[in-house]
């Protein structure tokens, strides 16, 4: 085998399938180390010298691994609540970029609608009625992570059958590896009875849900407790980020990671599953670590951890407006400096696109993963420095960052050719400036 069929098969079989086996157990180590170990990674690891590691994980898992009646119970409600939500709630008609097979996806923009209902349903459910205790998610995570794993895996199975035999567009197809088609998905766009599955599992699943996930951590620590600031700090950046998603979902929906990945394990079962635990797991650690920050720290990292968020949102939305507007626009009281780049789809249909060289976008080509790096940083901050695992999440939101500006990179560089060079010359930095 030559070093290229090395590498593209380290690529294409061994990497993919360490995720597939590795991820799920990650899932529970982390839930569990959370909440029945405070958060210690050397208690974990003394557990696991004494036992080993797989009678640890079977030990862990196997209570949980097919989830409980209750929490299928949970998920099939709150999953049928966001399908209706989707269908029903009215919302202006927006369209994705040309996908290469020259398709254009079509969406409802009631993103932000959606999120408010639910969150005012599970707050009045939850406190106001008593229809259920608002600690109901953290009761049973455990028992939810194995539901949603199990689901997870037979969807994603689901969809890589249903890309090879009956997809919902021409923006589908194999590689004729099993093992990568069932991590990177079969299908662009997969649409089930009129449902987007890809938004459904990225936006209205996962991020909703990581809402409700979050104000539960909270009702518990106020349970066991008392609500701490520490607590009030990280789940208030986490709305507010949560919050700025919904107003741009439009923008999400026309991002490189909407345009080029594929709907597989890697989306779906990252959203239903990672999601869910390693997003949220700051504030798993804070539910029994009632820290207190005082007024100036709270202050602080709230102000700080705000402003980082909404400095992603402008920089997302400055280049959003500059596409729309045609350029015709001021990007920080002037003309946007531009490059005109053209490509072709698979079809052979030549098009053009804009590239925005000022502004935010001229300090670095990814400018807007500075900020996001630090809102998520600001929401851990709370936790203080006591372990590491409550900031295991911010360093896999780095890695993947990184990986995903130098994919990014090699994916425009791809499609625009030369038209990309011109672009790097005048902005050659992928993310830090001087730095990286």
């Amino acid at each position: 085998m030559t070093d290229a069929g090395i590498t593209r098969f380290f690529r294409r079989t061994l990497c993919p399938l360490f995720l597939l086996v590795c991820c799920p157990p990650v899932v529970i180590l982390v839930w569990y180390t959370n909440v029945s170990l405070g958060g210690s990674l050397s208690a974990l690891y003394h557990l696991i010298s004494e036992v080993g590691l797989f009678s640890t994980i079977y030990s862990i898992w196997s209570p949980v691994f097919f989830g409980s009646v209750a929490a299928w119970k949970m998920l099939l409600i709150f999953g049928v609540t966001q399908l209706i939500l989707m269908r029903f709630i009215p919302g202006k008609v927006f369209y994705g970029p040309v996908t290469p097979q020259g398709n254009v996806p079509v969406y409802k923009d009631n993103g932000i609608t959606c999120f408010a209902i639910t969150l005012a349903v599970f707050c009045l459910g939850g406190y106001v009625f008593h229809f259920f205790s608002p600690t109901i998610i953290y009761d049973h995570f455990g028992e939810l992570l194995g539901a949603l794993n199990i689901f997870s895996l037979f969807f994603c199975l689901f969809l890589y059958l249903k890309g090879r035999f009956n997809p919902s567009s021409s923006d589908a197809g194999s590689s004729s590896n099993p093992i990568f088609d069932y991590y990177w998905g079969t299908e662009l766009y997969p649409k089930i009875f009129g449902w987007d599955v890809k938004v459904f599992v990225n936006c209205r699943f996962a991020l909703i849900g990581w809402s409700l996930i979050i104000l539960s951590f909270a009702a518990k620590q106020h349970e066991l407790y008392g609500l701490s600031d520490a607590m009030v700090a990280s789940v208030l950046l986490q709305l507010i980020y949560l919050t700025k998603f919904f107003f741009w979902e439009t923008g999400y929906l026309g991002s490189l990671d909407i345009m080029h990945n594929r709907t597989g394990f890697y989306i779906c079962w990252g959203c239903l599953v990672w999601l869910p635990c390693i997003y949220t797991s700051a504030t798993m650690y804070l539910v029994n670590h009632p820290i207190r920050l005082g007024v100036f720290w709270f202050s602080a990292i709230v102000l700080f951890g705000a402003f980082s968020i909404m400095l992603n949102y402008f920089a997302d939305r400055q280049r959003q407006q500059v596409r729309a507007m045609n350029g015709e626009c001021k990007v920080w009281s002037k003309k946007p400096s531009l490059i005109v780049a053209t490509y072709v789809t698979e079809k052979g249909e030549k098009k053009e696109s804009l590239l925005l060289a000022s502004g935010f976008w001229g300090i670095s080509r990814h400018f807007h993963y500075v900020p996001e790096l630090l809102g998520a940083f600001c929401w851990t901050l709370p936790c203080l420095f006591s372990s590491f695992l409550p900031y295991f999440y911010v360093t896999f939101l780095a890695i993947l960052l990184i990986d995903r500006a130098i994919r990014d990179d090699k994916k425009c560089a791809k499609k625009y050719g030369n038209d990309w060079n011109k672009y790097c010359e005048r902005v050659p930095y992928k993310i830090i400036p001087f730095v990286f």
